[in-house]
């Protein structure tokens, strides 16, 4: 690791752990209040998902609208398992059991990725679109009308296991495993797809085994998300995993710009934020999104941060410099 590689690492993890203790402290002083604390949440499992979409619409380069399908295994599945857990009588710290949840979830979720991605990522643009679109309305179907998981009316008697402090860690944790993954081999062949399959495929890159890597990951990511909302929420209701959530997940990648972490980041910070802020005008939400898209692909069409990130280092480093060129010219009037 060079030395430039090391200095960002620094900064980025010093910059995490003061966010963290930033948060924290207000959180003890109960400066933030409950309300606040649980937006904070909610932004944090907004950004999970926002990024596990990111691996398909934005490293991969494929119009995918049904994440709140693969949202809603996870969830369901991790519930069910934690639920068993704890009806078990076994004596295991609460973190543990969320751990142990979001794998399942995470795994759960992966594994329908995989079998869903199979035949469809032969698909292309539109098509794929609408095949995941039936997908996630297929799954919303099946648990309004499963009985096991409460049906329409919803799964009930979820332990509260999500607060701040491990949902922060994790969505940390989140952020720099797909960080990692778009700066790896792997990353690599799947962002080559998104810029030319054929030349991909003919430099020996098999594409379709990529593809549904790709697809697997971001279903496993978005598994993890839906056992931290259904282990905050404590309560699952099917109607949540609607069509129109799996659009607000692809504005809020949209506007952050495909292929952008921090952009999604920010992104699913606003627009989840903005809506609490405003929740007078709640119902013309969609409305708004709709605007911004609009405004968004006149005046910016590739995003708020394209296909680049925001890179803390950088920034702070372009500040120095300015204040050294500020002082410079200063230093030279005086004389």
């Amino acid at each position: 690791m060079d030395h430039n590689k090391k200095k960002a690492y620094l900064v980025n993890t010093i910059a995490v752990v003061a966010l963290y203790l930033v948060f924290f402290v207000l959180i003890q002083t109960k400066t933030m209040n409950n309300y606040f604390v649980g937006i904070a949440i909610m932004t944090c499992i907004m950004i999970i998902m926002a990024m596990s979409l990111n691996i398909v619409a934005g490293f991969l380069g494929e119009m995918a609208l049904g994440h709140a399908g693969f949202m809603a295994i996870g969830a369901y599945a991790s519930a069910s398992f934690s639920m068993a857990l704890i009806d078990g009588g076994l004596p295991l710290p609460h973190l543990v059991t969320l751990i142990l949840a979001m794998i399942v979830g995470g795994i759960v979720a992966g594994i329908f990725g995989f079998l869903i991605g199979t035949p469809t990522l032969r698909l292309r643009g539109d098509y794929l679109g609408i095949v995941t679109i039936g997908f996630s309305e297929i799954i919303r179907i099946f648990f309004i009308n499963f009985g096991p998981t409460g049906g329409a009316a919803g799964l009930k008697g979820i332990t509260r296991l999500v607060n701040f402090h491990n949902v922060y860690w994790v969505t940390v944790i989140v952020a720099f495993l797909i960080f990692t993954l778009g700066r790896s081999k792997q990353g690599r062949a799947i962002i080559s797809i998104r810029e030319d399959e054929i030349a991909s495929e003919a430099a020996g890159i098999p594409t379709t085994r990529y593809k549904v890597l790709a697809f697997s990951l971001a279903a496993f990511f978005a598994g993890v998300g839906g056992a931290l909302y259904a282990h905050y929420q404590s309560f699952l209701e099917p109607s949540k995993f609607g069509f129109m959530f799996s659009i607000e997940m692809f504005v809020i990648v949209v506007l952050g710009g495909l292929g952008s972490l921090t952009g999604s980041i920010i992104s699913a910070i606003v627009l989840t934020v903005l809506p609490e802020m405003l929740r007078s005008f709640a119902e013309y939400r969609l409305l708004v999104y709709s605007l911004v898209l609009i405004i968004m692909m006149i005046f910016r069409p590739q995003g708020i941060f394209g296909r680049s990130e925001f890179s803390l280092t950088t920034f702070i480093e372009s500040l120095i410099q300015r204040k050294n060129v500020k002082n410079s010219i200063g230093g030279g009037e005086a004389s």
